[in-house]
């Protein structure tokens, strides 16, 4: 497999990572020996980077990687590495109660982060949303004394404007930024973008299916669990969901016309983006994980991209990525 670089301060990685929130939380129950199977066989076709959050699940994701990574080949745990989240706060229901980036919970977050995963370090640490009360300043800073100490290998940042990566890239070296970016999520082109490839940091990029809207295999009657994400994002209800499946049967075609599927031109549409973007694939299984990784294969050239972008134009998804509350969070 293919390497990128996480920017001019970061590691190589594969040229996909495979993000495994879905495997804990947000999408309903997953299968934890499918799960496990599905990170084992990541790391055999050579996917490097692991993406997590200590939230995801309350520790069940670290948990579960940590299981992972103890029980692959050795060669495939050495390449491994792992990008985590932290600072979301929980409630015991389940509900979420804002971010804490001070610097005395960042180091509480990673101890804990260390122990669930098994691990002497974190290969990439982040912020899961900027706190409104603590400047990244000092957030950032915090991470960088791990950085020191030798519990980090390199810092990241996720979802934040222009303005904070410039401010956060001033107080120590960022590797990447990790942000939705996607055929139908392109807030970051025209600020967010430019930005952080003038600074040398790289993007690894979520949602790069939309949370399994724009993968092919979504369908229109298909039922959610209250607890599914999906259930209440605005991209999937109603006539929003109707109008977006219409431009996923538009990209249907190009993919029917190429002989690949769906979702493996959406990934490769990422991929063409540039060098320094590492699409993350959410995949759950490894059905969905080998369909993924075949987007490596896809070459698409100037006339496909026309024509997906005549298909899908930038701004054509109805609803927004999250609902209102959740977007008071995401900078832009």
């Amino acid at each position: 497999m293919s390497t990128r670089s996480l920017g001019t301060t970061g590691p190589q990685v594969s040229a996909l990572g495979l993000g495994c929130m879905g495997m804990s939380a947000l999408y309903g129950e997953a299968d934890r020996g499918e799960s496990l199977a599905t990170i084992h066989a990541a790391l055999d076709a050579g996917v490097t980077l692991l993406d997590t959050g200590d939230f995801y699940g309350m520790g069940h994701n670290e948990m579960l990687i940590g299981e992972a990574l103890r029980t692959a080949p050795a060669a495939a745990r050495e390449r491994a590495l792992v990008s985590v989240k932290f600072g979301a706060l929980r409630d015991p229901d389940g509900g979420w109660a804002g971010y804490d980036g001070r610097p005395a919970a960042v180091r509480n977050f990673a101890a804990y982060s260390l122990q669930r995963l098994g691990v002497d370090h974190i290969d990439v640490y982040r912020i899961a949303r900027l706190d409104p009360d603590v400047p990244i300043e000092e957030t950032v800073g915090a991470i960088a004394e791990l950085v020191e100490k030798g519990y980090v290998r390199h810092i990241g940042l996720s979802e934040v404007g222009a303005g904070t990566v410039r401010r956060a890239a001033a107080t120590a070296p960022i590797s990447d930024l990790q942000i939705e970016y996607s055929l139908i999520s392109r807030g970051i082109e025209d600020e967010i973008l430019p930005a952080v490839r003038e600074l040398g940091i790289a993007v690894t990029a979520y949602g790069v299916l939309s949370r399994g809207l724009i993968s092919g295999h979504f369908t229109p009657d298909r039922q959610l669990a209250a607890t599914d994400f999906r259930a209440h994002s605005p991209r999937f209800q109603g006539d929003n969901l109707q109008h977006n499946l219409g431009l996923v049967e538009a990209l249907r075609k190009i993919a029917e016309g190429k002989g690949v599927s769906v979702a493996q031109v959406a990934i490769a549409w990422v991929l063409s983006r540039g060098t320094d973007i590492v699409p993350l694939v959410g995949a759950r299984t490894r059905e969905r994980l080998g369909e993924a990784l075949g987007a490596l294969d896809v070459t698409l050239d100037a006339a496909d991209l026309v024509a997906i972008e005549d298909a899908v134009p930038a701004g054509a998804a109805a609803g927004e990525r999250y609902p209102q509350a959740q977007m008071a969070h995401v900078e832009r």
